[in-house]
């Protein structure tokens, strides 16, 4: 079963790394994709994210949330563990 959540990341990124740490810190099972210079693998993300092309990019059961400084917003209004209920199913 694939995930329900979905982070496309560079490896350096620290942001990418904070989103992680949240993530995982919740135990929520997430996909990662890195992009580090693969111009192919970043376009096709930009698709799906309407057209941004900075990391990270997260998308929860299908919706793009954006990125990390959203990711910790959710989890500020208490909605992550509804969201980490839900990716578990």
């Amino acid at each position: 079963m694939a995930s329900k959540v979905e982070i496309y990341t560079e490896r350096s990124c620290p942001f990418c790394i904070c989103a992680k740490h949240l993530l995982n810190y919740k135990g929520i099972i997430f996909s990662e994709y890195p992009v580090d210079g693969d111009q192919e693998a970043r376009s096709l993300m930009a698709q799906q994210a309407n057209g941004q092309r900075s990391v990270p990019q997260i998308f929860i059961q299908g919706q793009h949330i954006r990125g990390c400084n959203e990711l910790y917003a959710l989890e500020k209004q208490g909605k992550l563990d509804a969201l980490r209920a839900e990716s578990s199913v």
